[in-house]
């Protein structure tokens, strides 16, 4: 069999996204929503009496929300632990092989939930399938961007929100035959190419030039390739005597790791503190308890909603490498920031059917746009602002943060719920206002820059509102055609 199938160019990119890609992420939605989408099912709640809150009152019923919240979150919690076990893991085996081991401990833990008959073994299920899928989460969209190109890489990697949403759509209907989804990942992952960078990394250079020849579909010795390989040694070489140590994440230096994992980290953080988790976790829930429509009609119209999860994923891939990065999460930020808001006045007004009416509205009109700016898009970033040498421990402590905050929010909305009501929904209209702010003065675009030319960004950068004046000028250098000097020189000291 020839190497890589025999692909070159996008058909290997292509192949990646049908093989790797798509099954990793429609599992991962499936697993974020199946749960939630199950308990006010009769079965459930007979099954697993202490998360029910369909059939108890009071103090019990105080109780029981408070083990459900905890339960349910546990699975975000082992996605946390997963992705920081990447941290190490991810340099040290290679983005394939780590994809490899996160594949197995989900399939484990995907058997052993979809056979849990006590609350110890689904607890026990949860954690194990979290685990792997946080490995996933961390490590695929790193492979997804040293694999592509800077013209396509957003497009590229954000084609996973849709394979996301999808999971979560199909979350309802509990369909079991998504543990063999998984099988694929396992037979094709170690047939598709190695990222390019992570072999340069390890001093692997004939490798590299190969892959790089692969998926630039061009011969290995032209110019360009070599003129790759030699930008990646430098972007290398200038954080050598500072990698290794996971302490100097947080030590600046020329090339301001801190700042660049802190930028990181906080998008990872909005993905979540967003309001997302609470809405797809929670979304039969809410319909249900908390604007009153029947048990049938709630399931259905958290499908609907979350189905919209597709289609702002799809204006993802279409917009962020014409638009930006940051035009789309400021856009976003500002719409959840109003839909929020004008849930906390509806569902204040519970007798009221119009406004529990305008209430669903407006869930239905957040749920594109928080994917339309954050639902995959905060991955991708998180890679992109990370130097080479610490781009897995960045995009693991980045995801690890993501996981622990949908693992707050998961954990606590029950008893917000329960205690403060519709005052709930302001916590996150206040947080989307924050993000607005955040975003435009401190995140720097990416869009049409290479890897290593964000390097560039942060190393002309002395202080936190720098990046994005540094890249905006760095991206206007290249539609004039004047390249940066300082890169002439990066490619001539090779």
């Amino acid at each position: 069999m020839q190497k890589y199938w025999g692909l070159r160019g996008s058909r290997v990119t292509n192949a990646a996204l049908g093989l790797i890609v798509g099954p990793a992420y429609i599992c991962y939605g499936y697993n974020q929503g199946v749960a939630g989408n199950v308990l006010t099912l009769p079965s459930f709640v007979e099954q697993f009496p202490a998360l029910d809150i369909i059939n108890t009152t009071g103090a019990q019923q105080s109780h029981n929300s408070t083990v459900q919240g905890t339960v349910i979150a546990l699975f975000v919690l082992g996605s946390a632990l997963g992705a920081l076990v990447c941290m190490k893991v991810g340099d040290m085996l290679g983005r394939r092989m780590t994809i490899f081991y996160a594949t197995i401990i989900a399939i484990v833990g995907a058997i052993l939930m979809a056979s849990s008959t006590t609350l110890a073994q689904f607890i026990v299920a949860r954690l194990v399938l979290g685990f792997g899928s946080g490995g996933h989460t961390a490590t695929i969209p790193v492979w997804q961007s040293e694999i592509a190109g800077a013209e396509h890489r957003g497009a590229f990697v954000n084609a996973e929100g849709i394979f996301l949403g999808v999971g979560i759509v199909l979350a309802p209907a509990r369909l079991r035959f998504l543990l063999h989804h998984r099988k694929h990942i396992l037979g094709f992952v170690r047939t598709l190419p190695e990222s390019p960078r992570w072999l340069v990394k390890k001093g692997r250079i004939d490798e590299a030039r190969e892959v790089l020849a692969v998926l630039s579909d061009l011969p290995i010795e032209h110019e360009s390739i070599e003129t790759d390989i030699a930008i990646m040694k430098q972007s290398l070489a200038a954080n050598e005597q500072k990698a290794g140590s996971l302490r100097n994440l947080f030590r600046m230096g020329e090339q301001r790791i801190f700042n660049r994992a802190l930028i990181a980290v906080m998008g990872q953080l909005f993905q979540q503190m967003c309001g997302c988790s609470l809405t797809v976790a929670y979304a039969t829930v809410i319909y249900e308890e908390r604007l009153g429509f029947g048990a049938v009609k709630a399931r259905g119209l958290a499908i609907a909603m979350q189905s919209l999860l597709i289609v702002g994923g799809t204006g993802t891939v279409v917009a962020v490498d014409r638009f930006g990065r940051r035009p789309l999460m400021l856009l976003s930020a500002t719409v959840m920031t109003i839909c929020m808001a004008v849930l906390a006045g509806a569902t204040s007004l519970p007798e009221n059917t119009s406004a529990l009416y305008a209430a669903t509205f407006f869930l239905f009109l957040y749920t594109p746009f928080f994917a339309l700016g954050f639902l995959s898009l905060t991955n991708l970033y998180a890679t992109e602002v990370a130097p080479l040498d610490f781009r897995a421990a960045i995009a693991g402590i980045s995801t690890a943060t993501s996981w622990m905050a949908n693992f707050v929010v998961i954990l606590v909305t029950p008893i917000g719920f329960e205690n403060i009501g519709y005052r709930y929904w302001i916590v996150y209209a206040a947080i989307n206002a924050c993000i607005v702010p955040t975003v435009y003065f401190t995140f720097p675009e990416s869009t049409s820059l290479t890897l290593e030319e964000m390097d560039e960004v942060f190393s002309r950068s002395k202080g936190m509102l720098d990046p994005p004046k540094v890249a905006a000028a760095l991206r206007r250098a290249k539609r004039t055609g004047s390249v940066s000097d300082s890169i002439e020189k990066m490619v001539g000291k090779n």
